[in-house]
């Protein structure tokens, strides 16, 4: 499993550690998890050409059956060497409730390598430091910090992005935090010290062993503090429009309503489609550019989007945001904009198939 916070770039490092692994013959399959259908990262995954199995409607820990179940077709269909996946990056506890219960239950031919956790740089400083605003809640911030305690491999992602002084005081901060693991320094999107990830994942020995002391409660505040919005977009025009430009103002003019109404955006995404070309954007935070993490330079009167965004809000209020948004859109751009589905909530309180205590 590749664990760590909405935005952290867990997509962008499997779609890496996939390709690298395919480069050395081997087969590779990707389950990825979300609290409801209709999944970016799925998306853009099999648009890559990857064997992709979804869990959705639920955490990987409370539809452990679903999942154990999505592991078996894909050993069915292509009898992979290497499973990557991706929990939701709301959730923790993953150690407990699903690979302690994957060793015990589903170890047919499955060895559980490293967990490892994703670093998200742009909230990671301000939470680790712990002093000035910091853009969630207690009970969220409590999930962030369980999210990297439990973990065998801590991963600084987006160095292409930090300053020297950043990264190592993002090291520190995480030694001072959480002694004991391993820490590696990479950049998914260029492919800097991949193949050190590798090496570490591939670690033979004992993994997945720290079971956590956690309030449930507080894990369940946490997570109903974020709108959880999941659409499907149809745009089309009478003359040709920039996809590329199309998405990244979408996003920002979502971005620029969190900032009006004082929430915090935990990850907004994107993926665009259109005459099988394919473009991808990103919001982060709120005090971090919009990005195209990938360009398609394609123009055309016609594209489907899918858009998923978490963001510290009730869901009816994202929901009414978002729909005030595609209608400007749409009028700044002489588009029609229809969804065909829209769907828009809070998560539940996590309740797992399994947990295991350690004793």
């Amino acid at each position: 499993m590749i664990g760590g916070f909405l935005g952290a770039g867990k997509t962008t490092t499997i779609s890496r550690l996939a390709r690298r692994y395919q480069e050395q013959g081997l087969t590779v399959g990707i389950v990825t998890n979300d609290q409801a259908a209709g999944l970016v990262d799925t998306e853009l995954l099999q648009s890559q050409g990857f064997e992709v199995g979804e869990v959705a409607g639920a955490c990987f820990c409370c539809s452990f059956n679903q999942l154990t179940e999505t592991l078996g077709k894909l050993e069915g269909s292509q009898h992979p060497d290497i499973i990557l996946a991706e929990p939701v990056g709301s959730c923790t506890d993953l150690v407990a409730t699903v690979a302690q219960p994957l060793m015990q239950f589903a170890n047919r031919e499955l060895e559980i390598g490293p967990y490892a956790v994703i670093l998200k740089p742009s909230h990671g400083k301000k939470i680790l430091r712990g002093s000035g605003q910091r853009g969630f809640s207690p009970q969220a911030e409590y999930i962030f910090r369980k999210q990297l305690e439990e973990a065998d491999l801590l991963l600084v992602n987006r160095i292409d992005q930090l300053t020297t002084q950043d990264r190592d005081e993002l090291v520190e901060l995480l030694n001072q935090n959480f002694p004991g693991r391993e820490i590696l320094c990479i950049s998914a999107k260029t492919g800097e010290n991949i193949d050190r990830l590798m090496t570490a994942l591939n670690q033979s020995g004992e993994h997945c062993r720290r079971i956590l002391d956690i309030d449930y409660d507080i894990y369940a505040a946490g997570e109903a503090e974020l709108g959880w919005l999941n659409a499907n977009i149809s745009i089309q025009a009478e003359v040709e429009f920039d996809l590329d430009l199309i998405l990244t103002n979408l996003l920002q003019q979502m971005v620029d309503e969190m900032h009006e109404l004082g929430s915090e955006v935990a990850h907004l995404k994107v993926i665009g489609q259109a005459e099988g070309a394919y473009a991808v954007a990103n919001a982060i935070s709120n005090d971090q550019p919009v990005q195209l993490s990938l360009a398609s330079e394609h123009r055309t009167r016609f594209a489907e989007l899918v858009v998923n965004a978490r963001i510290a809000i009730p869901p009816e209020t994202l929901e009414a945001t978002f729909r005030k948004v595609l209608e400007h859109l749409a009028n700044r751009n002489s588009l029609v904009v229809a969804t065909t589905a829209l769907n828009c909530l809070k998560p539940g309180r996590p309740v797992p198939t399994h947990r295991f205590n350690g004793d």
